[in-house]
């Protein structure tokens, strides 16, 4: 029973490929040992299904075994009048398209959790995590001095998520960045990161 609906099935798919174009009328299709090569079953189960077409009048078998598509009309109408009878196999490389899409969003998912968890670790003692904005007074010894120099994170104990320039918005700003009046930062911390920051970068002279 299993082989009756497995050529049925298989005439179902090469049908299908005929209405869709892949095998248009009056191509030649694969050879039977082809055939049974993609389908993975016997020759005889290709050759029965090859029957069932050449039946329909879909395709024509050659004395030298050549198939050819002669009609997608007829194609057409087979697959209406079985249309209680999915193909297994379109079935089949819809799932292993579906498969390979998962792994993909698997990969994908994998990394972006590996991106937070990274990100999770680094800022887990920072508290709290709501960031604050200081801004760089006109008269601030740190215009004109980058990060590096005023040993920020050294002096402060916070870490600079962003830097507002203007309408420009710079994401971790590099140790070279230069600090610019009423630049504002956005810095993560302890529970006194505001009132630190904001004392350190905004007295006007530096502390002996």
């Amino acid at each position: 029973m299993q082989e009756i609906v497995g050529y049925k099935s298989i005439a179902l798919d090469i049908a299908h490929r005929i209405v869709s174009g892949e095998f248009p009328v009056q191509s030649k299709i694969s050879g039977r040992t082809l055939l049974a090569s993609h389908y993975n079953v016997s020759p005889e189960t290709i050759r029965k299904a090859i029957g069932l077409l050449k039946d329909e009048d879909i395709v024509s078998v050659s004395q030298g075994k050549e198939i050819m598509v002669i009609s997608d009309h007829n194609a057409y109408e087979y697959i209406t009048r079985n249309n209680y009878l999915k193909s297994v196999y379109s079935l089949k490389q819809d799932l292993e398209q579906l498969l390979a899409q998962k792994k993909e969003i698997d990969h994908k998912f994998e990394a972006l959790l590996s991106e937070i968890t990274t990100t999770s670790d680094r800022l887990k003692n920072l508290k709290p995590y709501h960031p604050v904005e200081i801004t760089v007074s006109e008269h601030s010894h740190a215009v004109g001095k980058t990060i590096a120099d005023l040993q920020f994170w050294q002096n402060t104990g916070a870490t600079i998520l962003a830097l507002r320039r203007g309408t420009q918005v710079s994401i971790s700003p590099g140790p070279h960045v230069i600090l610019g009046a009423n630049d504002v930062i956005v810095v993560v911390g302890d529970g006194h990161v505001q009132e630190k920051t904001e004392h350190f970068i905004n007295r006007f002279q530096p502390e002996e």
